[in-house]
């Protein structure tokens, strides 16, 4: 999740796809991402943003999942 397209992609699914995405606290994470020092980790991405395409499980059988269209994008 370092790179720009990354997360313009996610981004822009969440604007179309969630009402209480928060695109204020997005814009600054753009403007950084393909830095060197620029890190995102999915549960960061869903804390600042309110995002519901990305979603994160502890413990035994947990992981980070994705939405239908987020997986198939990433997957090809």
């Amino acid at each position: 999740m370092r790179l720009k397209n990354t997360l313009e992609y996610l981004g822009l699914w969440e604007m179309l796809n969630n009402p209480a995405f928060k695109g204020v606290e997005f814009d600054p994470l753009l403007k950084d991402a393909g830095s060197n020092a620029f890190t995102m980790s999915p549960s960061r991405w869903i804390e600042l943003t309110a995002a519901i395409g990305l979603f994160t499980k502890n413990g035994k059988g947990g992981g980070t999942y994705a939405q239908r269209d987020i997986a198939f994008k990433f997957a090809s």
